[in-house]
């Protein structure tokens, strides 16, 4: 895999040891499609790239609290002016962000729920959606332009959905709210470099089913 290093330019992954975060959006265990498809993205990973370190990010079983009014006043304070009882309302949310931080390479595994994303993802998602830490507002106050502050990082997003027709120029394309939410809110944090891997038509079983598992593998096993 060739990535960015900080001139911007392109260079091969061997001389760039990836810090790759994995995350878990599903909350079901060995029955989700969408852990079994960063399983496969894993195992495919380490075995072109064995010197990369791993973070893991459990969200669909673990536990990520909303975010509350303390929560709020407290994000939107300067640090320097935050009181102890600020800084343990963002504990949770710090660590969550210094994880985005550390890592270069996100994978994201997620099922599609009611056409959108499992209420704990969308959780996890407000936690590290902090102004100042991983986004900031262009002119430095309120002006409805963003600037991200997570540079020079990709994601894969390994979606899993019961039916099919959501990908761009398809039939349900209107009605995803999935994988189109999650690139507009992480772009909005300067990730602007997504590939999207879904696997659809788990609802039908058999064959059909079996047909889009085995396709979606081999796009797995394909990248690099």
């Amino acid at each position: 895999m060739k990535v960015k290093n900080p001139e911007n330019t392109f260079v091969e992954n061997s001389l760039i040891m990836n810090k790759v975060l994995i995350i878990n959006a599903s909350p079901r265990a060995e029955k989700s499609q969408s852990r079994k498809l960063t399983t496969l993205f894993l195992e495919n990973w380490k075995l072109k790239y064995p010197e990369d370190s791993f973070i893991y990010r459990e969200v669909g079983r673990g536990c990520i609290p909303h975010i509350s009014e303390d929560w709020i006043a407290a994000a939107f304070k300067d640090k320097a002016d935050r009181t102890d009882q600020d800084n343990k309302a963002l504990e949770l949310s710090d660590e969550l962000v210094k994880e985005l931080k550390n890592a270069n390479i996100y994978v994201l595994g997620v099922p599609m729920y009611n056409w959108s994303i499992p209420s704990a993802l969308k959780a996890y998602i407000d936690q590290i959606m902090r102004i100042n830490e991983t986004w900031r507002f262009k002119s430095g106050k309120p002006d409805g332009h963003y600037l991200g502050l997570l540079q020079r990082k990709k994601m894969y997003i390994l979606s899993s959905r019961g039916d099919s027709g959501y990908s761009e120029g398809e039939e349900n394309e209107h009605m995803n709210y999935q994988t189109t939410y999650l690139k507009a809110v992480f772009a909005i944090m300067g990730i602007n470099e997504v590939e999207i891997i879904s696997l659809d038509n788990e609802e039908y079983g058999g064959e059909r089913f079996a047909n889009a598992v085995r396709e979606v593998h081999l796009k797995i096993q394909q990248i690099e």
